[in-house]
């Protein structure tokens, strides 16, 4: 395991159990092409990272609905703007982690 993936694991390990795998479900689930259980539990891993388990319940939903993402974009209400902003950065670590 990478080093930095190793120490995401370790940050990451604060969040509980049921919020802590959210997104790496809801990843194994969805019918993308380049899915793998190690490609889920880094994207999970980096969701522990930059998103509340509040956040992370809504982003999980974006695997089933692509089209929701779109729509808590656009959105004019302030929560959603906030969380956009910590969703933008989970995507970053993401992409910076599990590439």
């Amino acid at each position: 395991m990478k080093p930095v993936l190793l120490a995401i694991a370790v940050l990451g390990a604060g969040a509980t159990w049921a919020s802590a795998q959210q997104i790496e479900s809801a990843c194994m689930q969805s019918n993308r092409d380049a899915k793998s259980p190690a490609l889920c539990s880094c994207i999970q891993q980096a969701a522990n990272l930059t998103l509340t388990p509040r956040d992370q319940k809504m982003a999980a939903t974006f695997y089933r609905d692509p089209s929701k993402a779109q729509d808590i974009r656009q959105s004019d209400r302030r929560s959603h703007a906030v969380f956009w902003q910590r969703y933008k950065k989970y995507l970053e670590t993401a992409q910076a982690f599990c590439s």
